[in-house]
């Protein structure tokens, strides 16, 4: 519910990191802030935000003007308990606005949102279309599709604008064909600078010069050897983002995927959409039937696995750092902690991004996803997979 706060502390200039930002976060989950008048513990909360996310005093004047330019009439948000009705969201008219009014169009921010489409839900009995106020379809009303909004939460239909910072629906994904045909050798050679060669298993290859070694010193009778495979004996846990923007990605993902199961004997691979939450899962079909908690993952899989994230950064910053940010379901902690508690067991980490270099820049949650991963992030390009492998082999 702070991240808007967030943002406008470091609006205001002031060098406030995400890591800052989860501890104010741990600090209220805690209760430092004891329950007490409104007044009270209004005070409380600044002295406390101001202890965490301010390190100098000369910083103080910024907060002060920050904090109270945001605090003005802040309420608590709101849940999704209730459903909305599908014939709502069909979409029957296609709106085309010009720049100018689209750039009349004001945004609202996560707090607003949510409260407004808590109201929303209330009031609406019937389906609308293009207007400005009800969920509906085409318009520029923040909630439903079709339309045009600066930042709303999208429900149902299809995604184009990019600028939702919540999608309300159920999404099909498919799995990864990690079978696809390699037009090139290249990213398997790029990641065959990760290697760690040991025999073990059975002895089933035959071991030439250790049978001639053998066979001489037994007087030239023949005595034949055999020794284990051998196999790259790194351990790699991979997690892939699947669904939404990732589509534009997926033969390139496929391709990687192919190259990684054909490389490394010891992988354990697992799915998660735009960011890693609570839990994982193998079969996108199956992703609600067959979940795998994210701390069981954490606690089977030990710190001599290599971890690689492979997705494109994405989305809504909401998604990252906001609890209840998630697409389908509410989170009780932002992805931002998730990712935290990753890395954190995780020592040797890299994360593999498809989207070109270029555009890097110009994504808020790529930038986010940087920082949160310690700047280990490498485009999907042969050069990027060999630096990614150069840096999880030291």
């Amino acid at each position: 519910m702070l991240i808007d706060f967030f943002y406008t502390l470091r609006s205001a200039k002031l060098p406030v990191s995400v890591k800052e930002y989860l501890t104010l976060l741990e600090a209220l989950q805690a209760n430092v802030v004891g329950p007490q008048s409104e007044a009270s513990s209004m005070d409380d909360f600044y002295h406390l935000s101001r202890m965490i996310l301010v390190k100098d005093e000369k910083h103080f004047d910024k907060f002060d003007k920050a904090f109270g330019a945001y605090f003005k009439g802040v309420e608590m948000l709101t849940d999704f308990s209730n459903d909305v009705p599908l014939e709502w969201l069909k979409k029957t008219l296609e709106n085309e606005l010009t720049p100018e009014q689209k750039a009349a169009i004001e945004k609202m921010g996560w707090d607003e949102l949510m409260e407004t489409l808590k109201k929303r839900l209330e009031e609406q009995k019937e389906r609308h279309e293009g207007g400005s106020k009800w969920i509906g379809t085409g318009g520029t009303s923040p909630f439903g599709n079709g339309g045009y909004n600066p930042q709303g939460i999208r429900m149902g239909g299809k995604g184009g604008g990019k600028s939702a910072i919540k999608v309300w629906e159920q999404r099909a994904y498919q799995d990864y064909d990690d079978g696809v045909e390699l037009g090139t050798r290249n990213i398997k050679v790029a990641l065959r600078r990760l290697r760690r060669f040991a025999r073990e298993g059975a002895e089933d290859e035959f071991d030439l010069d250790n049978t001639i070694r053998s066979t001489a010193a037994n007087a030239g009778y023949l005595d034949i050897k055999m020794r284990p495979e051998r196999h790259n004996h790194v351990k790699l846990l991979l997690l892939m983002d699947v669904g939404g923007t990732m589509d534009e990605h997926v033969s390139r993902i496929e391709e990687l995927f192919s190259a990684v199961k054909g490389e490394f004997k010891h992988l354990e691979f697992f799915y998660f959409h735009n960011c890693v939450y609570d839990f994982l899962w193998k079969n996108n079909r199956r992703r609600f039937a067959e979940k795998f908690d994210t701390w069981d993952v954490i606690r089977k899989y030990n710190k001599d696995h290599k971890l690689i994230f492979v997705g494109d950064a994405t989305m809504s910053p909401y998604e990252i750092l906001q609890p209840g940010g998630s697409v389908e379901y509410n989170n009780e902690e932002a992805g931002a902690q998730w990712l935290q508690r990753l890395t954190h067991a995780y020592p040797k980490f890299a994360w593999i991004n498809p989207e070109p270099l270029g555009v890097w820049q110009y994504r808020q949650s790529i930038s986010i996803i940087q920082q949160l991963v310690s700047n280990r992030m490498f485009p999907l390009t042969l050069k990027g997979l060999e630096d990614a492998m150069r840096m999880l082999s030291k």
